[in-house]
């Protein structure tokens, strides 16, 4: 009798316990408010606000008018926007281009067994650890035609001094060398994240049927990190396109306009010559070239993942 009335006890108040109690309902939205208020405030608000200006006339020092479509209608016939945006172009695909294949290429090596392969690793990461800002102004001085180093050791091998960031033609490809240099490691370091999720009883199989080094990456480590070269290829395009403060601290866009992008030339539009509706028309217009190039690198994203699955 004892035990069943303990039973009968442990029951209830176990039924008790699981009763919900009224009046108790749980509310989250203390928690949900302070973060929408604050999306609204630093997101929200602010592309509002673009939207409005891009849709008027308005130069700092004067009156604020009405202009419609106006500003768009007006990039449509700006040559300057197009050749910023054929700058932006070039610059993002040589700065996605390049530290991809070498940073593909020190992962490889990298994942090899030799000494001091971990001091080597912590040399190599460093630049990516600088600011932006530092790493312009060092790269200015190397650059420079006179008095920079990088001249100085072209010099040894018989090469003459070259203009660099200084010249019209070798300016883009002289900024792009600089954004590999910072990059590579973050490259090298996705690359590694794959290489090390690689099985090796494939390439046990591929050495008894005489693959050549070639042929097994090719034929499989390539497909294999596919997926973690595209989370790099997507990492590396949207650094690059909004790529702002390395251009700026090097050359403001220059000589002339030959390494203006769209960051620059909206920059100077809106608060260089303080046109600040066609200025905000064109960050409108820049944004939605970044969601469609997001929307591609995405899809092209959810393809590999998909040819990963099925080689598997």
């Amino acid at each position: 009798m004892a035990s069943v009335s303990i039973e009968n006890t442990t029951a209830t108040a176990v039924k008790t316990r699981s009763k919900p109690r009224r009046g108790l309902v749980p509310n989250y939205w203390p928690f949900v408010i302070p973060a929408l208020v604050v999306i609204a405030a630093v997101i929200v608000f602010p592309w509002v606000f673009t939207l409005w200006m891009s849709v008027n006339s308005w130069t700092l020092g004067q009156s604020q008018s009405f202009a419609g479509f106006a500003n768009y209608a007006r990039l449509a016939t700006d040559a300057r926007f197009w050749e910023a945006l054929w700058h932006t172009v070039l610059y993002t695909g040589l700065s996605v281009i390049a530290p991809v294949f070498l940073g593909t290429l020190a992962a490889l090596i990298f994942d090899a067994e030799f000494p001091l392969r971990g001091f080597l690793r912590g040399i190599f990461v460093m630049p990516m650890m600088a600011t932006p800002v530092a790493i312009a102004l060092v790269w200015t001085m190397m650059l420079h035609p006179q008095l920079g180093v990088l001249n100085y050791l072209l010099s040894f091998v018989g090469i003459g001094p070259q203009e660099w960031i200084y010249n019209q033609v070798s300016v883009i490809p002289s900024l792009v060398l600089v954004e590999t240099w910072q990059w590579t490691p973050l490259v090298m370091l996705i690359v590694l994240g794959g290489l090390a999720a690689v099985p090796r009883e494939p390439y046990e199989s591929a050495e008894i049927d005489g693959a050549n080094v070639w042929q097994k990456f090719r034929y499989l480590t390539l497909p294999m990190i596919a997926p973690f070269l595209m989370i790099a290829v997507i990492i590396r395009s949207i650094d690059a396109v909004k790529s702002f403060d390395i251009i700026y601290a090097m050359t403001q866009g220059g000589p002339g306009t030959a390494s203006e992008t769209i960051n620059i030339y909206l920059y100077n539009t809106a608060f260089s010559y303080y046109d600040i509706g066609y200025g905000s028309a064109m960050a409108v217009v820049f944004f939605i070239l970044i969601v469609a190039l997001s929307f591609v690198l995405l899809m092209a994203r959810q393809r590999a993942n998909w040819s990963d699955t099925e080689t598997r």
